[in-house]
Parts: C-alpha cells; sequence; structure tokens
C-alpha cells in the first residue's frame, strides 16, 4: 500500500529544485502584491527553506544564528519587506520589482516629495 503524503511534503519534495522553488514563490508573491494576502507566500517561503536544508543550514551558510534566521521568518517587530528580504537573501533570492505597464504611458503620477513626475514612454522602459 502507497503511503499518503501532506501537501506540504509534496511541496518539500518539489521545492528541493530552486528553479521551481523561486517559481512558486514568484507566483506567491505576485498573488499576495494583487491581492494582500501573505500568508500563501509565508507558507511557501517557509516550506522552501525547510526544503533548502532547514533554519540550522541556512543560518550557518549565512553566518548567523538560527534564531536570527528564524526571526526573520516569523518575527512580529520587523517590517515585512525586511523579514522577507532576509530570509530570500539566505536563500540566493531577490525580490523582482518591475514597473507596472500604465494603460497612458504619458499619465502623470506623485512623487514622495508631492512633486509630479511623468512617465516615460512605454518602448522607453526597457531595461534590458
Amino acid at each position: 500500500m502507497r503511503k499518503m503524503r501532506t501537501y506540504r511534503e509534496y511541496l518539500i519534495d518539489i521545492f528541493t529544485d530552486r528553479d521551481e522553488a523561486i517559481e512558486h514563490l514568484q507566483v506567491a508573491l505576485e498573488d499576495y502584491q494583487a491581492h494582500g494576502n501573505i500568508d500563501i507566500f509565508l507558507f511557501l517561503l517557509e516550506t522552501v527553506v525547510e526544503a533548502q536544508g532547514g533554519i540550522a543550514k541556512l543560518a550557518k551558510q549565512a553566518d548567523t544564528k538560527p534564531q536570527v534566521l528564524s526571526d526573520a521568518l516569523t518575527g512580529d517587530g520587523i517590517p515585512l519587506i525586511d523579514r522577507l528580504g532576509t530570509v530570500l537573501k539566505v536563500l540566493g533570492y531577490r525580490l523582482s520589482i518591475q514597473p507596472l505597464e500604465l494603460e497612458n504611458p504619458n499619465l502623470e503620477t506623485t512623487t514622495m516629495t508631492g512633486q509630479a513626475a511623468t512617465a516615460p514612454p512605454a518602448e522607453n522602459q526597457s531595461m534590458s
């Protein structure tokens, strides 16, 4: 008789492949950015950490204490972007930030200083 696995056990097997882990995390990050549900992203991130050796191994690779890395995943006092950045860096990943496609390429946006900034035409936004 075949042993049944949990969904998390299945994901751990998949996430030993770095490309699979990156693909799933990117989709979860996009979902978070679109819908604000961080729970799925954090679940997948914790699963990737486990699949790629666990907190202790990754902390050793980062030359830090396991508690520091664990706190980066679960700590309430650290801003979310800092927690994600710390864990992803240890895994050898980074957040990918790309400009949104504007419906009107000449749309004016307001900057943090309150000054208007005009978005450049889409054909000039290539980062190649």
